[in-house]
């Protein structure tokens, strides 16, 4: 992370500035915090006067912001600094725990072993293939290398490198992928000859969310987006071809995404348009890339489905009988009307029924079976189906709290399937299950280097009440040996958005903060998708605030339960979970010692009233829609930055990234600035941006670590705990 550690940008910002109104007096050796000058902005709307002092600060390019966000990222240095030592010992702390020399479990995929690895000292992987070996196609781990793209190599002449695509051809000769170099989700297409390492010059370079060949590995398909970082056009490009690429598609609806895959079986290729509550589907024969792409079923507000073609057949994921969906089994009716007709979808076979206490998650087709991942009761369990008829079976797993997800897939007819698990004590482990029995077959736990020892920790799942009555779930864990009868240090993670489950999963950086004594939780609130679909539709929209209340809930409960303390209790949460921070700091200042919001989503109503802002508009269903005064006065009620007022506020530390084009770095800068004004207490508000990254924060692994070390530094000083 690059930050400014001298004193005098931060002395020259704050010349630059208004006065702060203190309330209490500042040690004379202690840095003080840059002041961000108040340019007041009236932002009113329906009649509720509203007046931003800080939307200035949205001008990136202006000297004057630059000079205040690098006087921020000074600041954030000045504290840290008697940390430094504290910070460095955490960080070579968890990097020893990292089996430095890695390497993925291979795939194979036709006559190629896949698999990446990355060697010590190194930031990033490398992705490689090895050729199969004999009649069996099996793995030769002699067989020589063919490097398809070395992330270390790119990262040589860029501050940030992320990867996207790596699709091979189905002739096996080009490779598809798109390199992300400031982490604003810029993937720009490259074309890369596998055998000679060449990237082949194209007649554009544009940027790319998506990328699937066409069976005849001349055609490749491609998603593009506009400004507002909305994908929202479907290209096709041939290599050789004189003339420009071709727009195959257009989604015109501001609320809806495209996305582009591939069946397993390689004969059919799936355009998908999405919205946050519907969803469509169009199919074309990957042998007829310049032929028409047909609707499956005809787009119906308030239905999502999704499929997953099996030859000329289709698996067919839909909610139209229930929120948490159904499985149905039907053949594509050929011709250029809709795939499936109302007639088939009537007759169609039913695989799992829609059930209200179980949510079909994701499916996945091979030659002989489907396996479904299907959630209830807060865990996840694998169904898989004969397709030639039969009973179907279940993988059940023994633990009490973990995570269980469907790997990707690469052969169609592989006879087992690949899928990831992994606990709150269990290392991330490659799992397959043999699809005619369901045999299970570890294939590797990620190693944790110093001896982990899984014993000396323990796993529990707790139920609290919500203020509406709903039984909410906690996963926690801590060390044995350190848990004490009375109280001690928690930090409580939430997020609760978007339909997205957080469940319960190992990291081994965050045993520094176990063997200290800490105890880690996880709010399995409304909002995210943790016990099926209805639990996020109970945490949106109008009901948006039952987010926010289920986690102050679960803080409570586990003050109530003598887990912890208000002065012991440490929050923390992402994006839409640093909203959520914002909302329940707002909500009871006085239940936490410190708060945790990384690239925070806090300036709701502004930033949901500006159209030309990245994911705005398509948000509105999860969020709602502020230009209509109803759904305003939701998001008025919560909005973080709206809902500031004189309080004894926690320890707060906002992390951002400059370059993040999903929460923007302006509304992490727009809250800290806000919230010193209405601040009583003399705990630090700290405003820790990346200047060279964006929303994941750096991506390198040692890069990240550092500032996971550096969070985890600000915690530990807050419980006392930074030195032991």
């Amino acid at each position: 992370m690059h930050l400014l550690s001298c004193w005098r940008a931060v002395a020259r910002s704050v010349a630059l500035a208004a006065p702060l109104l203190a309330v209490w007096p500042a040690q004379a050796d202690a840095p003080q915090p840059p002041v961000a000058a108040k340019k007041p902005k009236d932002v009113s709307v329906h009649g509720d006067r509203r007046v931003d002092d800080y939307f200035w600060l949205r001008e990136k390019d202006d000297p004057e912001v630059q000079a205040h966000l690098k006087a921020e990222a000074a600041y954030a240095e000045a504290w840290y600094q008697p940390y430094a030592a504290a910070t460095d010992k955490l960080f070579e702390e968890m990097k020893g725990r990292i089996q430095q020399r890695d390497s993925a479990v291979p795939q194979r995929r036709g006559a190629w072993w896949y698999s990446s690895r990355i060697d010590v000292g190194q930031q990033y992987p490398v992705f490689f293939r090895t050729p199969a070996a004999g009649p069996g196609r099996q793995l030769d781990p002699k067989a020589p290398e063919q490097i398809l793209v070395d992330m270390n190599e790119l990262a040589k002449t860029r501050k940030f490198v992320n990867l996207n695509g790596l699709a091979v051809s189905p002739d096996d000769r080009l490779l598809a992928y798109g390199v992300d170099a400031t982490g604003a989700r810029d993937f720009e297409l490259h074309l890369r000859d596998i055998a000679t390492g060449e990237d082949r010059a194209l007649t554009t370079t544009p940027h790319a969310d998506a990328y699937v060949w066409a069976a005849d590995s001349r055609t490749l398909f491609y998603i593009r987006h506009n400004e507002a970082r909305r994908s929202h056009q479907l290209w096709r490009h041939q290599i050789g071809a004189a003339g420009p690429d071709v727009l195959v598609h257009e989604e015109p609806d501001e609320l809806f995404n495209l996305m582009l895959t591939k069946s397993l079986d390689g004969r059919t290729l799936m355009l998908g348009s999405m919205a946050k509550d519907t969803q469509d589907w169009r199919v074309l024969p990957a042998d007829q890339p310049e032929g028409r792409w047909r609707e499956v079923l005809p787009r119906r507000a308030g239905v999502e489905y999704g499929i997953t073609p099996v030859g000329r057949e289709l698996l067919l994921r839909i909610n139209d009988r229930g929120v948490n969906f159904r499985l149905l089994r039907l053949p594509m009716k050929p011709g250029t009307g809709p795939v499936v007709t109302a007639a088939a979808l009537k007759a169609a076979k039913e695989l799992i029924p829609h059930r209200a206490n179980a949510m079909i998650e994701q499916v996945a087709a091979f030659k002989t079976h489907a396996v479904a991942q299907v959630r209830e009761g807060g865990s996840v369990k694998l169904r898989l189906f004969p397709l030639a008829g039969g009973k179907p079976r279940d993988i059940v797993f023994q633990e009490l709290a973990y995570s269980a997800v469907l790997g990707e897939q690469r052969e169609f007819d592989a006879p087992r399937v690949r899928f990831a698990y992994n606990s709150l004590t269990t290392p991330p482990s490659t799992y397959e299950a043999e699809l005619a029995t369901g045999k299970l077959a570890l294939l590797k736990v990620q190693p944790v280097q110093g001896g982990y020892d899984a014993s000396l920790y323990a796993s529990e799942r707790l139920w609290v009440s919500a203020a509406d009555g709903t039984r909410v779930p906690i996963s926690l864990v801590y060390r044995k040996d350190k848990r004490k009868p009375g109280p001690q240090p928690l930090l409580l993670y939430g997020y609760g958005s978007y339909g997205i489950p957080m469940d319960p999963r190992f990291a081994s950086s965050r045993l520094s903060l176990l063997d200290r004594g800490v105890i880690f939780a996880i709010a399995h609130i409304r909002g995210g998708g943790d016990l099926g679909r209805q639990w996020y539709l109970d945490g949106k929209l109008g009901k948006k605030m039952n987010t926010f209340t289920d986690f102050v809930a679960c803080a409570q409960g586990l003050v109530d339960r003598g887990y912890t303390q208000p002065s012991q209790l440490i929050i923390n949460g992402g994006s839409a979970g640093g909203l959520l921070m914002g909302a329940v700091t707002n909500l009871r200042p006085d239940l936490f010692k410190a708060v945790v919001a990384q690239v925070p989503f806090v300036d709701v109503i502004n930033t949901m009233l500006d159209a030309s802002l990245p994911l705005t508009t398509e948000e509105y269903i999860e969020w709602g829609n502020p230009n209509k005064p109803a759904e305003y006065a939701w998001m008025r009620a919560y909005s973080p930055y709206d809902n500031l007022k004189p309080a004894a506020y926690p320890a707060v530390l906002a992390k951002t990234a400059i370059n993040d084009s999903q929460v923007p770095y302006w509304e992490a800068a727009k809250y800290v600035a806000k919230l010193r004004t209405v601040n009583t207490s003399r705990n630090p508000v700290l405003f820790d941006i990346n200047m060279t990254a964006g929303h994941g924060g750096a991506s390198g692994r040692f890069d990240a670590l550092r500032e996971t070390a550096r969070t985890y530094a600000f915690m530990l000083q807050q419980w006392g705990l930074l030195n032991e």
